[in-house]
């Protein structure tokens, strides 16, 4: 055996030897893909409500014309949970000793009730549909949670192509919304933020979320979390209502 080539042997132990084996293996092994950074599921139910409102499979959001009314009632809620809205006769009535949101969202809608004054929960979620759409989905891009690339349909129409950036958040997401209508779980003691985003797509009728049949099959245990969430979800049923009338006219 030459001498030099045995284990121990001073040629083995020159560091001069091990880079250059290390700069071969490394021309010849594949390059790994840029890791990721662990991506968290938002707070704000509006945001959530979105990423749940989006199809994987079909890769766009569905039921585009209830999406507006839906991610309005889901501020209504986030800031009645928060503190800064109570009910008062069927109308918000803003809490001035509450922390103002920080959620510019938020912040933009309650300011909206405050100067206008008290109105039905229905008039807020009738308002500027497609400004909250616009804005949730700037925020999840901004986020990183999603890409927004914009196209035209048929080469025409200007459009925006929506991707999910971290599928796992949305799975983590769904899983939590459908778990509240586990009949082990008490409805007492189940997350009034969970309960609404089940209680939101089922009456919006977003089935990417609660499928027809799963909302058949909890008809009542989605009736008893309704009732835990507040009056916001009848007024979007009766917003949803009154629009299908208007359409069929």
């Amino acid at each position: 055996m030459p001498a030099g080539s045995r284990p121990g042997s001073a040629r083995s132990r020159d560091p001069a030897v091990r880079p250059r084996r290390a700069t071969m293996m490394s021309r010849t092994l594949p390059k790994r893909p840029p890791r990721v950074g662990r991506a968290e599921p938002p707070h704000a139910l509006t945001a959530r409500l979105f990423l749940l409102a989006y199809d994987p499979a079909k890769g766009r959001l569905t039921n585009r014309s209830k999406l507006g009314k839906a991610l309005r009632a889901a501020a209504l809620i986030d800031l009645q949970l928060r503190g800064n809205l109570a009910d008062d006769n069927d109308r918000p009535k803003v809490v001035a000793k509450a922390p103002p949101p920080t959620d510019d969202i938020l912040a933009g809608i309650l300011a909206e009730i405050s100067a206008i004054g008290p109105r039905k929960w229905r008039t807020w979620i009738d308002r500027r549909q497609r400004k909250i759409v616009r804005d949730v989905r700037d925020e999840l891009a901004r986020t990183q949670l999603i890409k927004v690339e914009p196209h035209r349909i048929l080469g025409i129409f200007p459009a925006d192509r929506i991707t999910i950036r971290h599928p796992l958040v949305r799975r983590q997401l769904l899983q939590r919304t459908t778990d509240v209508l586990r009949p082990s779980r008490l409805v007492t003691r189940v997350d009034l933020r969970d309960a609404s985003l089940a209680v939101l797509a089922s009456t919006a009728d977003f089935r990417t979320i609660i499928s027809k049949e799963s909302g058949r099959r909890h008809k009542d245990r989605l009736a008893q979390l309704a009732v835990r969430v507040g009056p916001v979800p009848a007024a979007l049923k009766k917003s949803i209502q009154a629009s299908a009338a208007s359409a069929a006219g």
